[in-house]
């Protein structure tokens, strides 16, 4: 069942029903100031960081859900109803809501009236614009009354929804010109404050709650809307809030324009007031003075969708398959540049409390955003090499706002250095800039520990083998990329988190996975060494590679797949052997991908038993058989229900690392269909199922053992957006930036004729046609460069299959053509 449908053109997803299976949401801002926006105007705003710089309110887990933050309503005559359908949930003549590239257009009908909102945050702006277009379509003249209000966060998400003893006595605002400004805090410790504008003068307004809603009303009837005006009531403590009424006259066919602006400003210490105990309201005032022009308005929105269309040149597929294209050409890549943002801090599922920026995550976020804001990535991966520890380790988070190492989560998690190499490797190979390598970066955000970012990859790769365990495998610590198994928590206490419970300090539990992920990125760090000029540090790396995969055949392999962990008694986890958890999926994945006993057949057998043991209809579940009790020695994996979360659910995070496994091994038609299984654009017609949005990936669905098997939970802030167009990018289709240049080196189904893309890399345009008239699933046999055929021996890449193409001068297009054949 759908909800709405794609509009490839204007890059829009169109909800025609407001009663979507759970609220589908989309992202505003591109810089500092982020907005959270769902198909009824819910969600939140922040400034850089979603717990420290909460600018509105949002309720979690809520009944109804998703109510407050924003709400809007219009009264005609008896008749109350909001554009985005709540919080009146009026039933509408018609609703449509377009989530598109960084903005987000909801319009409702009533009884001949149309009230059309654009959501949206203009580049280098620190303030969401409400873009209100009120219309009359009918026949007679109308008297109306339109209401635009949001209820502040007092600043501190999580202080906000806890220390109410002292929350409900500090709320301050000032109103002055139709701007209601959110100044709690401002007189001691803050710099920065908040305002709601409107730039047409208002008929009243609102700034506390209780005077507006009334005590004991709701969001669906408040007292002011249901009496058709407003008290010009002025917070003082208890729960502020911003509300602007307007009374329209609307003759038929007439329009009126609106525009509202919740804006954040932060001022120097020296120039925080106009006036004892008045703030200084200019920065503000300068944003309101430049949006009050209609022409600047949409000017800036205009200017914001040709930023998108050209983030969203740079990779570019034409396919006969059109969900494939909009999958790969539109949506994917916007999630991409998402995550980078967010990491996994602010959405309808993570709070914006709990996590800031995963050391792990936002470094395998970048692989999917690299090619599109390559700047940003080098910043990313300098900001976050400085939380890295001395001895290579790291905080496994940080807060955007200080970018300093989050102390309640600490470290320990013995995966998380390795993935720094994997981030600079790419960020190398997408632009050729080595230079990030000298940078001088501290260690735990010293600046007198700083050292080049080279060390900090050094000492990432020697912080595996300086912690080997029994069997010469990497020691998992609190756990590994799978945050759940945790083999030296041995948690008995429900008020704990297993992530920061005290863990047993014994050098014994081991994960074959880290080994595989060792390996797969240690290859990179080796390259770099030799291309540095360290070719002793190159061969010493090399050497601790060929051990790691001497180990993991000896010690990792099961028979049929590759071992998940050796426990804290030294235990198999993930065999045959075991009663329950016999197979994982990310050994299989990872090992696979690093290759690790390809001489011996193991990739392929492992590959072949992940799709006996693991495939569902819906993807490739995490492991079977899901446990059916809580093992204390295994951690939080065993909590969960069977078929949810780690818990055998089909985490689609590591569905890619098999789909790039599968592609290596040369299975074009395998990779495409566990691709297929999982890509949002190919759910939408089962949306009653999936629940969350049809256009962006979520990061678990409910696996086979589950009650609400296809179930997707989670949407938005998952590194499977990442990995997903590495995987169909890179490795299905087959455009892969290298060191030396782009490789092309497609594995595709064999009943695939052929396709384009259109990359841009260091500053070149490759057009770039793939044909397949033998019907092969891999293996470039011809190759023509700008209408002449070239020797294809003489450009073979890393790999037999594929070929590396010379780099073009910046600024020329080269024009490509790849014949695959035998």
């Amino acid at each position: 069942m759908k909800f709405g449908d794609f509009d490839d053109a204007r890059k829009e997803y169109v909800i025609t029903t407001p009663r979507t299976p759970y609220p589908w949401i989309n992202y505003l801002g591109q810089e500092a100031f982020f907005s959270l926006v769902s198909n009824f105007a819910g969600g939140y705003s922040f400034y850089r960081d979603a717990r420290f710089r909460r600018i509105t309110r949002y309720r979690y887990n809520n009944v109804p859900t998703d109510e407050g933050s924003r709400f809007f309503y219009i009264k005609d005559g008896t008749t109350i109803w909001s554009p985005a359908w709540k919080p009146a949930r009026t039933p509408l003549d018609r609703y449509e809501c377009r989530h598109g590239m960084g903005y987000t257009i909801i319009t409702g009908e009533k009884e001949g009236v149309e009230v059309r909102i654009r959501f949206f945050v203009p580049r280098g702006v620190h303030a969401e614009l409400q873009d209100v277009v009120i219309t009359n379509k009918g026949h007679r003249p109308k008297d109306l009354t339109f209401y635009a209000g949001l209820e502040w966060c007092l600043w501190n998400a999580l202080d906000d929804f806890t220390n109410f003893q002292r929350n409900f006595s500090t709320g301050e605002v000032e109103i002055a010109d139709s701007v209601i400004y959110h100044k709690t805090e401002y007189r001691e410790r803050r710099n920065h404050y908040a305002f709601y504008a409107s730039t047409t003068p208002h008929s009243g307004f609102d700034s506390d709650r209780e005077t507006f809603f009334g005590l004991y009303n709701g969001f669906q009837d408040s007292r002011a809307v249901l009496e058709g005006t407003t008290y010009q009531s002025v917070a003082d403590g208890w729960a502020p809030i911003a509300v602007h009424r307007f009374d329209l006259h609307l003759e038929p066919g007439e329009s009126r324009s609106l525009t509202l602006i919740l804006g954040y400003v932060e001022n120097p210490d020296d120039e925080k007031w106009e006036a004892p105990g008045i703030i200084n309201k200019k920065p503000a005032r300068a944003i309101i003075d430049r949006f009050s022009k209609k022409e600047e308005v949409d000017r800036a929105f205009a200017d914001l969708k040709a930023y998108w269309d050209d983030l969203l040149g740079r990779f570019v597929l034409t396919h006969k398959e059109e969900k494939l294209m909009r999958q790969v050409n539109i949506w994917n890549q916007y999630q991409c540049i998402v995550t980078y943002h967010m990491a996994r801090s602010a959405s309808y599922f993570e709070s914006g409390i709990g996590r800031g920026i995963g050391f792990r995550d936002t470094n395998q976020d970048i692989l999917g955003s690299m090619h599109q804001i390559p700047a940003l990535a080098r910043q990313r991966i300098l900001d976050v090499a400085a939380t890295q520890m001395e001895d290579g380790g790291c905080y496994h988070q940080y807060q955007p706002l200080t970018k300093r190492g989050n102390n309640d989560i600490g470290g320990d998690f013995n995966d998380d250095p390795l993935w720094l190499i994997l981030s600079t490797a790419a960020y190398i190979k997408e632009t050729g800039d080595w230079s990030i390598l000298d940078e001088q970066v501290p260690f735990d955000h010293d600046p007198a520990m700083a050292a080049p970012l080279l060390e900090h990859l050094r000492r990432s790769f020697y912080h595996v083998v300086n912690n080997l365990g029994p069997h010469g495998l990497p020691l998992i610590g609190r756990a590994d990329w799978n945050d759940c198994l945790n083999l030296n928590c041995f948690s008995t206490n429900p008020d704990e988190s297993f992530q920061t419970a005290d863990n047993k300090k014994g050098r014994t539990a081991e994960s074959v996975f880290i080994a595989g992920l060792f390996v797969y990125a240690g290859r990179d760090y080796v390259e770099i060494c030799r291309r540095q000029g360290l070719e002793e540090e190159a061969n010493q790396a090399e050497q601790h590679i060929q051990n790691m995969i001497r180990t993991v055949e000896e010690h990792g392999w099961d028979g049929e797949w590759y071992l998940r962990a050796y426990d804290y008694y030294g235990r198999k986890v993930g065999s045959k052997d075991c009663e329950e958890g016999k197979i994982f999926i990310e050994p299989q994945g990872m090992c696979g991908m690093a290759e690790i006993g390809k001489d011996k057949g193991y990739p392929i057998k492992a590959l072949d038993s992940v799709k006996k043991h693991l495939d569902t209809k819906y993807g490739i579940v995490l492991q079977q058989p899901a446990y059916s009790r809580y093992y204390v020695e295994l951690g939080e994996i065993s909590s969960y229900p069977p078929g949810y979360k780690e818990n055998a659910g089909i985490f689609c995070h590591n569905n890619p690392w098999v789909m790039i496994a599968e592609a290596k091994a040369g299975r074009g038609s395998r990779a495409w269909e566990y691709y297929r299984k999982i890509a949002p654009a190919y759910l939408e017609d089962i949306s009653e199922i999936h629940r969350t949005e049809p256009y962006v990936y979520a990061q678990m669905i409910a696996g086979k053992d589950a009650r609400r098997h296809g179930e997707a939970k989670n949407s938005w802030l998952t590194g499977t957006a990442a990995w997903n167009f590495v995987a169909i990018s890179q490795w299905i289709l087959g455009i892969r930036p290298e060191f030396d240049g782009l490789v092309i080196d497609p594995c595709i189904p064999a009943e695939w004729e052929g396709y384009t893309v259109k990359r841009i890399y260091r500053g070149a345009t490759y057009e770039i046609t793939v044909e397949n008239p033998s019907h092969v699933e891999k293996g470039v046999a011809r190759l023509f460069i700008d209408g002449r055929e070239v020797p294809v021996n003489e450009h073979r890449g890393p790999t037999e299959t594929g070929v590396i193409l010379p780099l073009a001068p910046e600024g020329t297009t080269v024009k490509v053509r790849a014949v695959l054949g035998s």
